[in-house]
């Protein structure tokens, strides 16, 4: 009589199968794979080998709270099933005395997660016996081409999926500074913390089947994670804070790294960490999103639109004194930065999948949620504001017109409309290499081109069209009208004429010396005018301190200066703004906004000029004592400075690398003396090897982000 076959032990091939989905940096135990590729198992038996077309072996697959084949969170395939591309498919790879190895794959559209792996063995004689054969986790694959995700580049798919560190641009359009960040998204325990991440959303909590059941599709995974990086609406990772207030937690321009706070999140209960800003927001969501395989980039837009009432224009407001006045309703950030992650758009027409952009930081409600996107990236070029999701809000981020209005004795006195100043520079690390990649023309037309203004009509026109029929993008913002007026803002649909075309001078400034932290600022205003008759101006100048979203502080200096210019004569009027004035009104940003307001005495049109200054400080230097390789002690040296003319305390250097340290290294610096420069060596083990990125951030009780990075190649074993 023939015997059952019984299974003895099973290997996943963990090791060998994570190498091929590219996932062995993550882990080489638990079997880590990817949708639409195939990976291979072994099954041992006990007392004899499987004999096809007697034996029959069925996989089960689940995934969820409650599996379900209908939901697709539970799959049933037989070794010798039909194979179809929205199936789980078994293939016999080799059958052999005791044992027999199989080929399994995941269709492309699978939903990602945790699994568990079952087996059923109807032997010919014999009952059916059933075997757990141990858990795995499945991927999004940007190498399938059947799967959503999949990006046709593979130098793109290893920077924007692979790549484990990289840079955030911060800064001004005039002044952009790369900040290093450690995205760290194939660290130990990354991957269970974004699957945790998906599970304490609003939308597993409330109904978990359905969630899992849809967690193939990479456009609601990311509007899930874009609402649980922040903590608004659920237990989300982070909170945001802009108040510069942050004595109960970490102020957001300390952070180096992703990993660290994450693990603080996990480790924490899932309560969220204090505090963070857009960058950090974004660099979160895009270890998140590189860890489940979706391909991913952050991006910066510098004089970014924030308009709340979707009429696309930012209304600014300044004071005769020409200091900006603080607006509850629009701002100009005059950084922001957001997500681009890469996917086909089913849901929408034809043409508008690649590039979408994601926004996890807390500014407005996408149906009912604090998540911004996925926003075609296509769609808000073309002004298709009324496509999902989100789509205006973006446009008006990178193409909002600006208005700015006089405030005086009450009254409201329209300057001018600037319909180039918003959205500029938008850029992102370029693929492989450390330099920045301008992708300001992926998101509009040439400003000032016939396209770029024929789009801005389009995108006008199907808001006010949206408005007038009751609704307005039913994924997208509330909006809040605003009653008009011929004085107060409104829709603006042609541009006005700049006040320097009617009074004919220019007025513009320059700096005389870079603007160095604990250094005076030096500066001229540069008045020119431009007519054939005699100019005499009275200006007002003001400066005060900014934060990165646009929210004025208070002024802290204020100078007037009397201008008299001859037809076609030029004036340099010089100004000086003492280290000593400004060093106590400083945002974290260190952000300084000069404007002037000049009015001609003959005339009651007025001119105003600004420029924002980003004082700026020494790197830190990172230096790599010795070659690099693979479990062998290496020496790093950083050197720090203390850049200004009196002591700081309480001064800790933070370092930080994946693959190279094992956590953040902590180093209590305490005193640096006025200019003092010093340096320590940090010791390390080298776990990982291949390009790396060693980042730093010294602060104390005056700064708190001087930064420096070092790229680091490390060997294999010999």
């Amino acid at each position: 009589m023939a015997q059952g076959l019984e299974l003895s032990v099973t290997d996943l091939q963990s090791s060998q199968n994570n190498v091929r989905h590219r996932t062995e940096e993550i882990s080489s135990d638990l079997l880590i794979v990817r949708r639409g590729h195939p990976f291979n198992i072994t099954l041992y038996f006990k007392n004899r080998g499987f004999q096809p077309g007697m034996d029959n072996i069925i996989f089960v697959v689940e995934t969820g709270p409650l599996p379900d084949v209908a939901k697709g969170t539970r799959a049933v395939f037989s070794l010798v099933g039909r194979h179809s591309p929205s199936l789980w498919v078994a293939s016999l790879e080799t059958n052999r005395a005791m044992s027999l190895e199989v080929s399994l794959c995941a269709p492309p559209m699978a939903a990602v997660g945790r699994y568990l792996l079952k087996v059923h063995i109807d032997p010919f004689q014999g009952s059916v016996t059933a075997y757990q054969l141990g858990e795995f986790i499945l991927l999004f694959n940007p190498w399938c081409p059947g799967d959503a995700v999949y990006l046709d580049s593979e130098p793109q798919r290893q920077e924007y999926v692979m790549n484990d560190y990289g840079f955030i641009y911060q800064g001004n359009k005039n002044w952009i500074r790369p900040c290093p960040w450690n995205y760290g998204q194939f660290e130990e325990n990354i991957i269970d913390i974004c699957l945790k991440l998906l599970d304490k959303s609003l939308n597993f909590q409330i109904d978990p089947v359905t969630d899992c059941a849809l967690r193939g599709s990479p456009v609601y995974i990311s509007r899930v994670v874009s609402a649980m990086i922040n903590s608004n609406d659920d237990s989300g990772v982070l909170n945001g804070n802009w108040s510069e207030h942050y004595t109960d937690g970490t102020n957001p321009a300390e952070w180096t790294g992703s990993v660290a706070i994450l693990k603080q999140w996990h480790a924490t209960g899932c309560q969220p960490v204090r505090y963070g800003q857009c960058w950090v927001f974004a660099a979160i969501m895009c270890t998140v999103m590189r860890c489940l395989g979706i391909p991913t980039r952050v991006i910066t837009n510098f004089d970014s639109g924030h308009d709340t009432d979707g009429n696309l224009i930012i209304d600014e407001y300044y004071d005769n004194t020409g200091r900006i006045l603080k607006n509850k309703k629009d701002t100009v950030w005059n950084f922001h930065v957001w997500n681009e992650c890469w996917m086909a758009r089913k849901d929408l027409p034809p043409g508008f999948g690649g590039w979408q952009v994601l926004d996890a930081t807390p500014q407005e409600t996408s149906n009912g949620l604090y998540c911004c996107g996925p926003a075609s990236v296509r769609a808000i070029k073309e002004g298709e504001v009324d496509l999902s999701y989100d789509t205006a809000f973006a446009f008006a981020m990178v193409n909002a017109d600006c208005v700015a209005w006089l405030v005086h004795e009450g009254k409201e006195q329209r300057l001018y409309q600037d319909t180039k100043s918003v959205g500029n520079f938008i850029s992102t690390k370029s693929i492989q290499s450390d330099e920045r990649d301008d992708v300001t023309e992926n998101y509009k037309y040439e400003e000032g081109s016939s396209q770029e203004r024929q789009v801005f009509l389009k995108a006008l026109q199907k808001l006010k069209t949206g408005r007038s029929q009751g609704h307005y993008e039913a994924d997208s913002h509330p909006s809040r009208p605003t009653p008009l007026s011929q004085d107060s803002p409104g829709y603006l649909n042609s541009p006005s004429l700049q006040p320097r075309d009617v009074i004919q001078v220019s007025l513009d400034f320059q700096l005389l010396d870079p603007p160095d932290m604990g250094q005076d600022i030096r500066f001229v205003l540069l008045a020119l005018n431009l007519s054939l008759q005699f100019k005499d101006l009275k200006v007002n100048l003001s400066a005060q301190s900014l934060l990165h979203d646009g929210s004025p502080l208070p002024p802290f200096w204020q100078d007037t200066a009397f201008i008299r210019l001859f037809p076609e004569e030029a004036k340099n009027h010089p100004f000086q703004i003492p280290y000593s004035q400004y060093s106590q009104y400083l945002s974290t940003d260190k952000l300084i906004r000069i404007s002037a307001l000049a009015e001609e005495k003959s005339s009651s049109e007025k001119i105003l000029v600004n420029k924002i200054i980003t004082l700026m400080y020494p790197t830190i230097i990172i230096n790599v004592l010795g070659e690099a390789t693979v479990n062998q002690p290496l020496s790093i040296q950083v050197i720090f400075s203390n850049p200004l003319s009196e002591p700081v305390v309480d001064c800790v250097l933070t370092v930080e690398g994946s693959g190279l340290f094992k956590k953040q290294q902590r180093v209590l610096i305490g005193v640096l003396k006025p200019q003092h420069r010093a340096s320590i060596t940090l010791k390390t083990v080298p776990f990982k090897s291949g390009q790396r990125q060693i980042q730093a951030n010294l602060r104390s009780n005056k700064f708190k982000d001087i930064k420096g990075y070092k790229n680091i190649y490390v060997d294999s074993m010999l």
